[in-house]
């Protein structure tokens, strides 16, 4: 796999996306759960888990593009389009673990 210039941009963005998502979804819905009368460190805590799978997916720009990519790229027999695609899942999954090691970290364990 020939890592470009804009294919290291692009993991850069996906990374920081999938980031930005843990961390805005999580703080955003803690001010959600202040609001309603819930306990905030808790909520937070519990949406750090919840919001993995939709950072991940924001991050790659929807999850039916790349499934398509990489069966186009499986059966095609074009292998590059399913390593940049499984290098941007890897990427976006890193994003979104350390969004949600960083609030763990923040939070502490409120169980």
């Amino acid at each position: 796999m020939l890592l470009t210039k804009e294919m290291l941009a692009h993991l850069v963005m996906n990374f920081f996306i999938a980031f930005g998502v843990m961390i805005g979804g999580a703080l955003i819905g803690g001010i959600g759960a202040f609001l309603i009368g819930k306990p905030v460190l808790s909520e937070i805590f519990s949406l750090s888990n919840s919001l993995k799978i939709w950072a991940i997916v924001a991050a790659i720009g929807g999850s039916f593009d790349a499934i398509t990519k990489i069966e186009s790229g499986l059966f095609s027999g074009v292998h590059e389009d399913v390593y940049r695609t499984l290098a941007m899942l890897l990427v976006a999954f890193c994003g979104a673990q350390s969004g949600s090691i960083l609030l763990r970290w923040i939070v502490g364990d409120p169980v």
